[in-house]
């Protein structure tokens, strides 16, 4: 029913009153025999209301991928971040500049072309199931931040852009924590922390520069987008909304 997009029949199977199903209802967090949940499905098909319906029914965005046909530990969240990533905008544009930075000009250039590329009205609906997982997944900046220190810049634009305001309203690298520290300064705190790091250890010369870089590219994106990212959120919103081919 996920994979069609059957929300009517999805909603008759998750209420469970009607008279064939004797009582039964759908579970939510299900898992399939390939370590799928119904929401992993929909985060994979960008199915909006399909994920809106399965949070009505109490679906949970914390439960991992598990088994041995899949790739285990993912979340709906990374779902939706890495199959935006194969999107063709990206695949032909994003990827295709990453190996050419090297000095801060191609890292403020690049940003600035990620950036765009993923405002593109075309791109609105990925944005969109992403917000919608982030806005229920729980220590949202500690997921942000493995992207960022595993050096993946396009997945971490996607996160960023997507859950901004998540990010700048968080308290924490915890939903639920106390703390009154503003996401982004978090996670660029973590990330001049992880700089440091790196150039006082053993790495090799040539992972090193590597690493550094992208931590620099790292640096700039999160910096752009806690300075413009509410003017990028509503431009992007604005967007009428695309079909997903």
């Amino acid at each position: 029913m996920v994979k069609q997009n059957a929300l009517r029949c999805a909603k008759v199977a998750l209420v469970g009153k009607a008279p064939e199903l004797h009582g039964f209802r759908a579970n939510p967090n299900c898992m399939n025999r390939y370590g799928y949940s119904p929401l992993h499905e929909a985060a994979e098909m960008f199915s909006v209301d399909m994920i809106k319906l399965l949070f009505h029914y109490n679906a949970s965005a914390n439960v991992r991928t598990a088994g041995a046909e899949v790739i285990e530990g993912l979340l709906p969240l990374h779902v939706a971040v890495e199959s935006t990533c194969l999107h063709k905008y990206v695949e032909d544009n994003a990827f295709h500049y990453e190996e050419d930075l090297d000095n801060n000009k191609t890292h403020v250039n690049y940003i600035c072309k990620l950036i765009h590329l993923l405002c593109l009205p075309g791109m609105k609906i990925f944005l969109d199931t992403t917000r919608l997982l982030g806005e229920h997944t729980d220590n949202l900046i500690d997921e942000l931040w493995n992207y960022i220190e595993e050096g993946s810049l396009v997945q971490s634009a996607i996160l960023l852009l997507a859950t901004q305001k998540q990010i700048r309203g968080s308290l924490s690298s915890s939903r639920n924590s106390k703390s009154r520290l503003d996401g982004f300064h978090v996670i660029i705190n973590r990330i001049l922390n992880y700089i440091v790091r790196l150039e006082s250890g053993q790495t090799e010369k040539e992972k090193l520069e590597v690493k550094k870089t992208r931590a620099t590219a790292a640096l700039l994106l999160v910096h752009a987008v806690s300075q413009a990212g509410e003017a990028l959120d509503a431009y992007i919103r604005s967007h009428p909304e695309v079909l997903n081919s």
